[in-house]
């Protein structure tokens, strides 16, 4: 099954003149905390429509300074201070740019909405990634289509989106409007050392079987199987249950969630998908790890202690300067769980994501929306590549670049896929409260604290309390 989008995700790195590759970091649409400040309309920002000035489309005050807050995880923020910046101040040199990196987008921005002194550019993403729903109900996301309708700097005669998947068009929308921009590409499996598996002579496990197998082997050298970070990062094991449900059930079980669907979070393919990765976490995980962070888990997977991390394609660039020469970031997708498994083998998770946002009531949502118009021209689009070895929506922007083995490899995983792509799981950015509860919840039945049906019961609960919640506002997605 696919939902709009996920056609054109096939074809993704061909329009970007690749051959068949896709990544990008962080977290998604992962929640912080609600913001506090007015509720009044914004000013609408200057329309593309109609402007005389392809050079200036949203009517820029050259002379307006502009305040950029970046994540500054698995991509840094150099690409940001070295690319994007620069090339705004040498489209307005009379503009003061501020620049700002922080991990604590959450903690950093709420007391600014509050105040009102907020940045016009945020890159939100990362643990403590603001609730994009709640920013959205108050009024503080800047409507974009007037981005996505404004010619690009590339070729004039095209609109923005015209240039870039269309993907990024169908994850912009929040009630039905244009709010948010995903910049990156990714594919979200299991990363393991290509060159130990080459040095062991093992294959990748493509049957459940052959996989528990691969596990008695690596126990007997002591090595675990697979491992995922406890701390700062439990939600990777939570995405990673969701695209095995996937494989098992086919999207419709992703998508069932996310819709608040009855019964959802106790389909079978989930019991079936939480319950088979709790197996394996018993019988091949250690419980020190529920202790560890992501950076502390990757750094054991460059020691080779263990096989296999569920992770997007991000890991490669986050982990470059740790990363010894005899670790090689090869992706593998999730091996057959049953043998009935609606989708194959090779099916992976290929999603855009690393979102930005323009603050509505900045003091500059025009010069917020000019610097999105240049991230997604090709000199914007490029030298983020060039900068973090990850690529991003802009059609033809990679092309002829040099990329590393992990992006080869999900290259390769990208074409085996075909239309075999698991869908993302939307609700963590529309229900920040269920996604933070099932990020706590699979530490707990990973634990073996609760059994499956007990985690799947307690998903359910908790899902069903938000349906009934006439305060949080409901969002729905087809196929």
């Amino acid at each position: 099954m696919t939902h709009p989008g996920e056609i054109t995700r096939r074809q993704l790195i061909r329009r970007a003149g690749l051959t068949a590759l896709i990544v990008g970091p962080g977290a998604g649409l992962l929640g912080g905390c609600a913001t506090g400040g007015g509720d009044e309309p914004a000013a609408p920002v200057t329309s593309a429509a109609g402007s005389a000035d392809p050079r200036n489309p949203f009517g820029v005050d050259a002379r307006k300074p502009l305040k950029v807050t970046i994540f500054s995880g698995g991509y840094g923020d150099a690409y940001a201070k070295e690319i994007h910046e620069p090339l705004y101040r040498k489209e307005f040199p009379g503009a003061a740019v501020e620049h700002d990196a922080t991990q604590q987008i959450s903690t950093q921005l709420r007391p600014l909405f509050v105040s009102g002194d907020v940045p016009d550019v945020v890159n939100n993403s990362g643990p403590q990634a603001l609730d994009l729903v709640a920013l959205a109900e108050q009024g503080h996301l800047a409507d974009l289509t007037a981005l996505f309708d404004a010619p690009s700097i590339d070729d004039p005669a095209r609109k923005i989106r015209d240039v870039v998947t269309p993907a990024v068009l169908d994850n912009a929308k929040i009630d039905g409007k244009d709010l948010v921009l995903n910049y990156t590409v990714s594919h979200r499996a299991l990363w393991y050392n290509a060159k130990l598996f080459a040095a062991k002579g093992w294959t990748v496990p493509k049957t459940w079987a052959e996989f528990t197998a691969l596990g008695d082997k690596a126990k007997a050298e002591g090595i675990l199987l697979f491992a995922y970070p406890g701390q700062k990062g439990p939600y990777y094991q939570l995405w990673n249950v969701l695209y095995t449900a996937a494989k098992i059930g086919g999207n419709q079980a992703i998508i069932d969630v996310d819709n608040l669907v009855d019964g959802a979070w106790k389909s079978e393919p989930v019991k079936q998908a939480v319950a088979a990765w709790a197996d394996i976490q018993a019988r091949y995980g250690d419980k020190a790890y529920f202790g560890l962070d992501h950076t502390q888990t990757q750094v054991k997977q460059l020691q080779d202690k263990l096989l296999f991390y569920p992770v997007g394609s991000w890991i490669e660039n986050e982990m470059a300067k740790d990363k010894p020469d005899g670790f090689e970031y090869a992706i593998a997708p999730i091996p057959d769980v049953t043998a009935a498994d609606k989708m194959p083998y090779g099916a992976i998770q290929v999603g855009v994501g690393e979102n930005f946002f323009v603050a509505a009531r900045g003091k500059n949502p025009q010069g917020g929306l000019e610097y999105l118009r240049i991230m997604l021209s090709k000199d914007g689009a490029r030298g983020f590549t060039e900068k973090t070895q990850n690529l991003t929506v802009v059609n033809g922007a990679a092309e002829g670049l040099d990329l590393p083995p992990g992006l080869r490899s999900a290259a390769r995983a990208q074409d085996a896929a075909g239309q075999n792509i698991i869908t993302d799981a939307r609700f963590e950015g529309w229900y920040k409260e269920l996604f933070d509860y099932g990020t706590e919840q699979i530490n707990v039945v990973m634990a073996g604290r609760i059994t499956p049906d007990e985690f799947c019961s307690r998903m359910q609960a908790k899902a069903d309390a938000i349906k009934k919640d006439g305060s949080v506002p409901k969002q729905t997605r087809g196929e």
